[in-house]
């Protein structure tokens, strides 16, 4: 049967296709994607300092395999597609639960896919435009064309989504890999002139927090294995494999990549110019430097297909559980893809890009993304005293989450008392979902026309997409 579901009684059962390889494909090919080819920039630019800079790549590798751990029990432990939102409405129940959903709608999903979108536009017309800056358009364009290729990949078929993401972490491991080893063999060569006075640099609190930003941003993807456990293949042993198969490799992989940007790369030039691998690459490999760009495009390609495979997901669980319009909750009959689902998140990814500067959507989401992080780590914390009794196949020890939350803590305040102007626009679109929850889903007494709208609106895309609804193998609210 292929991909064909077990259909029965309007309803598709979702087929654990995911294997191991697969989560560990899925958590390095969406960590690995546009961050790395970026961030070293914004890290560089709020430190001044090549050491702070280092110190802040392997911290953020630390700090993010801690926030995994802590995953890790929360998805043996919640056994639900979902990620943060499914954590966060076991613990302090639907309200809370849909304003998680309700700014990774309005913020945290589209800007991240657009950021990665962008990337891969600004890396495949820079050949083109070795010596100036690519036209902003011609990026944006190209942004828009890979969102809408990927949502149409992944509407298709779960498997050949798997099949890019495997193919892609492959081509931007080796990407990496080139540019680690020639750049040691740069700095063996006796190139250390960037290394003098490592400390040196302009830096205070605040700016250390950004450059926090920058560095967790390449890191983000540690948590997505999460929001489709449902899908995994003996998620009990697997999901944490993957973790503890996934973030050292990273980790390494992303230290010893920026010693080697360090190494050929210009601090001026580092402060002026996001796209620094292309120019490791120009000073390098010369006639052969066009298979830079090349590379990061087909690493940020596979980045925008992770991020798209899983928030549809995400968006999917909201709708099973009254929380999204019910369209989101539809599956393809034989593909078992959430085909409205990804529609609707390409759409929204869409609007983010008439802004291409990267690093300002960085700092605009990076709040509201740690936030909701936090408050799933504390809804761990609150389970393990309000529900001792459920099966905890994975217990992270009690250290682990308060030493990340408390990193959490300074990175969320930290901004917010030097840059409250971004904090103020999140937390008032944080605080938008309240009345549209108490509207449109806590108010039961709607008038007629309203479900008959709602109504025509679902059984028009059910025939058009030919999706019927999906069967949760477990509910939250049960």
């Amino acid at each position: 049967m292929g991909e064909e579901s077990q259909a029965s009684d309007d309803k598709v059962v979702l087929k654990r296709k995911i294997t191991l390889f697969n989560g560990v494909g899925i958590i390095i090919g969406t960590i690995i994607g546009s961050g790395i080819f970026i961030s070293p920039t914004g890290v560089y630019k709020y430190t001044g300092s090549v050491a702070v800079s280092l110190l802040i790549w392997l911290l953020s590798g630390l700090l993010s395999t801690l926030g995994a751990l802590c995953y890790a029990e929360l998805g043996t432990s919640i056994m639900r597609s979902g990620g943060d939102y499914a954590y966060i409405y076991t613990a302090f129940g639907p309200l809370p639960a849909f304003l998680r959903m309700w700014i990774a709608l309005l913020i945290i999903r589209p800007t991240t896919q657009a950021i990665v979108a962008l990337t891969f536009g600004h890396y495949v017309v820079k050949p083109f435009f070795a010596d100036c800056e690519p036209p902003e358009d011609a990026v944006k364009l190209l942004a828009a064309v890979c969102l809408c290729v990927l949502t149409a990949v992944n509407c298709i078929s779960v498997r050949w989504t798997m099949r890019i993401q495997d193919v892609f972490t492959s081509s931007k491991l080796l990407a990496l890999v080139i540019i680690i080893i020639s750049g040691l063999c740069y700095i063996f060569m006796g190139h250390t002139e960037n290394f003098q006075k490592p400390f040196e640099g302009q830096y205070d609190a605040g700016n250390i927090a950004l450059a926090f930003y920058s560095g967790l941003f390449a890191f983000g993807g540690w948590n997505y294995l999460n929001f489709v456990t449902e899908e995994l293949q003996d998620p009990y042993k697997n999901l944490p494999r993957a973790i503890w198969i996934a973030m050292p490799m990273v980790t390494i992989i992303y230290v010893m990549a920026n010693l080697a940007y360090f190494a050929v790369v210009s601090k001026m030039e580092l402060n002026t110019n996001p796209a620094i691998a292309a120019i490791l690459g120009d000073r390098i490999f010369g006639s052969w430097s066009w298979l830079i760009p090349v590379f990061v495009a087909l690493s940020t390609f596979g980045g925008v297909n992770g991020v798209l495979f899983t928030s549809a997901r995400l968006f999917a669980t909201g709708a099973q559980e009254g929380h999204m319009p019910q369209f989101f909750s539809l599956f393809h009959i034989q593909k078992q893809t959430p085909i409205p689902s990804l529609i609707f998140t390409c759409l929204f990814s869409l609007l983010m890009l008439t802004t291409s500067n990267v690093f300002e959507l960085i700092n605009y989401f990076s709040q509201t993304l740690w936030l909701s992080v936090g408050a799933s780590v504390v809804g761990m914390l609150w389970l393990r005293r309000a529900k001792p009794d459920i099966p905890r196949p994975i217990k992270v020890h009690i250290l682990i989450p308060y030493v990340f939350l408390l990193a959490i803590g300074c990175l969320v305040i930290i901004p917010a008392i030097t840059n409250p102007r971004d904090t103020a626009i999140g937390i008032a679109i944080l605080l938008s979902g309240i009345p549209v929850y108490y509207l449109c889903v806590k108010w039961k007494g709607k008038p007629e026309m309203y479900h008959t709208f709602s109504g025509t609106i679902l059984r028009f895309l059910q025939k058009l997409c030919s999706c019927i609804y999906v069967d949760s193998s477990e509910k939250l609210s049960d």
